[in-house]
């Protein structure tokens, strides 16, 4: 344990942080999945319905610093591949 007030701040800083970013990342990766299923189930307008909702979540977390921003360009790029393809 440290023993150094700043250095205990900032474990305490990075423990927030992480449950930020884990929380948003889950987030993304829920709604990405709920683009997979319905793209697996051939369901076109819940397909399009749910790309929307998960490019947004993905440029939301690209925003906050959690995805770099050709990691997120590329994640939309392969969802909207497969959202046209049905």
């Amino acid at each position: 344990m440290a023993n150094i007030k700043s250095a205990k701040k900032r474990i305490l800083v990075n423990q927030k942080r992480t449950a930020r970013n884990k929380s948003i990342r889950s987030a993304v990766r829920t709604s990405i999945k709920k683009v997979t299923v319905a793209i697996e189930a051939k369901d076109k307008e819940t397909a399009v319905s749910a790309f929307a909702d998960a490019k947004s979540a993905i440029d939301r977390a690209t925003s906050k610093g959690i995805y770099h921003k050709n990691t997120s360009a590329r994640k939309i790029s392969r969802l909207a591949q497969a959202v046209n393809k049905l």
